[in-house]
């Protein structure tokens, strides 16, 4: 009978136990499920590095239409993060995602059987529809399922899904390219590089049916029976009534014109930093790396086959690089990731340039160029997408995130689109020997350092709640 007592009480911690390990299970596979969007965002934002070449010459582009054959793409993703606060607030975080991942399947299949550069370059902007919802809507959801504690890590496996994505269609791209000769890549392989693309497309839609809605959208629309449901599923008994309040609590706080409140010097300043790290994050360069490594790497000097390689490779370092950053994150914070990351870039850069300059490249430039790599992903690859995520005050957060977001692919298309016209600059290339885009790129890379140490504040083991007191 004595022993009755702690018998009980060790039953009932058992039993805490095992149901906070449940809620964190479910909360994972929730937070991987909704990633799988941006796996396809890596998926599809990559798929054109193993291909370009091939696509140049089957529809003979010109320098101009082979950017536009990439930055097509951009314009599609410009759209969708447009849009993307209306479609999300509307029909909820759950029913968006639904939707990009009809946009991927479309896209997958136009771009493989394309009668003409326009219908490829129509279908790549409905991929890029879907990219650019998701880039936001993903995101977006994660962080309102997350708790504060976990919301760095959960957040930061929507960067680790984009930089799958990115590894999987470079190594997809080679094993492909090794099918057939020359003759068959130029006419079939190319095509069954883009048509790949429908696998993961699948796989998302599947999986967002098996996911449930935000609570803080179900909260918003009045269905509060449904949400406490899904809190119940992802929090202890003892956290739900305190989650609860704070969600209500900050849906008091909304309002639906969330434009009037951009004025405000609090908010333009959170605004200001969300819309500074978009810009930054894109003109590292490192989507000019991603889109055109192999085409770089054949101007070094490296056959196709070595140059999708190369490439792959650069790709599996960022994905150790990820899974570091996201280890790290919310232990050591965002800022000590966002310098590290800035000053590996800068020294990275900044060395490549220095040996195309001196036409010292031989076997240099890679391992430099997977120091630019490893330093990115570990920094300004997922921790910008983790702060984005949470740094906005309640009543701007959806519309300023969609905002940035929206900003940050109009940087994507520029660097894109004139990335090869500052290779094949004559000018450019008399004066820096094919140096410049990596001299710019290093410095700006610089500035981002300085950025971050004056403008961005951290973060770490704060609610979304809490950003609302961050900025005053």
């Amino acid at each position: 009978m004595g022993n009755k007592p702690s018998n009980e009480k060790l039953f009932t911690t058992k039993s805490l136990n095992h149901m906070a390990k449940n809620n964190k299970n479910y909360i994972l596979f929730i937070a991987l499920s909704a990633a799988l969007g941006g796996l396809l965002f890596g998926y599809d934002t990559a798929v054109i590095s193993g291909a370009i070449g091939n696509l140049t010459e089957f529809f003979h582009l010109s320098p101009v239409e082979t950017g536009w054959a990439i930055s097509s793409a951009l314009v599609g993703c410009l759209i969708g993060a447009f849009f993307s606060d209306f479609l999300s607030d509307t029909f909820g975080r759950k029913i968006t995602m639904l939707i990009t991942a009809i946009l991927f399947i479309l896209n997958s299949v136009g771009t493989a059987f394309p009668t003409s550069f326009t219908m490829f370059v129509l279908f790549r902007i409905v991929g890029g529809i879907g990219v650019g919802i998701a880039s936001m809507v993903v995101p977006m959801y994660i962080a309102e399922i997350a708790p504060p504690k976990r919301r760095g890590a959960l957040v930061g496996n929507y960067q680790l899904a984009i930089v799958i994505g990115i590894v999987v269609v470079y190594f997809v791209n080679y094993f492909i390219a090794l099918q057939g000769d020359a003759n068959w890549n130029l006419n079939i392989g190319w095509r069954w590089m883009f048509g790949s693309e429908i696998i993961p497309s699948l796989l998302f839609l599947i999986f967002i049916f098996l996911i449930p809605e935000s609570p803080r959208w179900l909260f918003q629309k009045g269905e509060t029976s449904k949400a406490i449901a899904v809190l119940q599923k992802l929090n202890t008994a003892e956290e739900v009534a305190q989650v609860q309040s704070e969600i209500v609590n900050s849906l008091h706080q909304e309002d639906k014109n969330q434009w009037k409140h951009l004025g405000s010097p609090m908010f333009k300043k959170a605004l200001f930093v969300g819309i500074g790290l978009s810009i930054l994050q894109q003109l590292t360069g490192i989507n000019a790396i991603l889109y055109y490594a192999p085409e770089i790497f054949k101007s070094l000097g490296s056959s196709t086959d070595v140059s999708l390689l190369e490439t792959s490779i650069l790709g599996v370092v960022n994905l150790i690089f990820t899974l570091f950053a996201i280890k790290l994150v919310d232990k050591m914070g965002r800022k000590p990731l966002l310098y590290i990351g800035s000053i590996g870039m800068t020294i990275a850069l900044a060395a490549v340039g220095l040996f195309i300059y001196f036409d010292a490249v031989g076997n240099w430039v890679l391992p430099f160029l997977l120091l630019f790599m490893g330093a990115f992903s570990i920094s300004w690859g997922p921790i910008v997408w983790v702060l984005l995520s949470e740094i906005f005050p309640t009543k701007i957060r959806s519309l300023a995130l969609a905002i940035s977001v929206f900003i940050q692919w109009v940087v994507n298309f520029v660097v894109t689109q004139f990335f090869p016209t500052l290779v094949e600059n004559q000018w450019l290339k008399d004066h820096f020997n094919g140096a410049f885009p990596f001299y710019l790129f290093s410095v700006i890379c610089l500035f981002s350092l300085f950025f971050v140490w004056k403008k961005v504040p951290e973060t770490k083991n704060k609610t979304l709640e809490q950003m609302d007191t961050l900025w005053k």
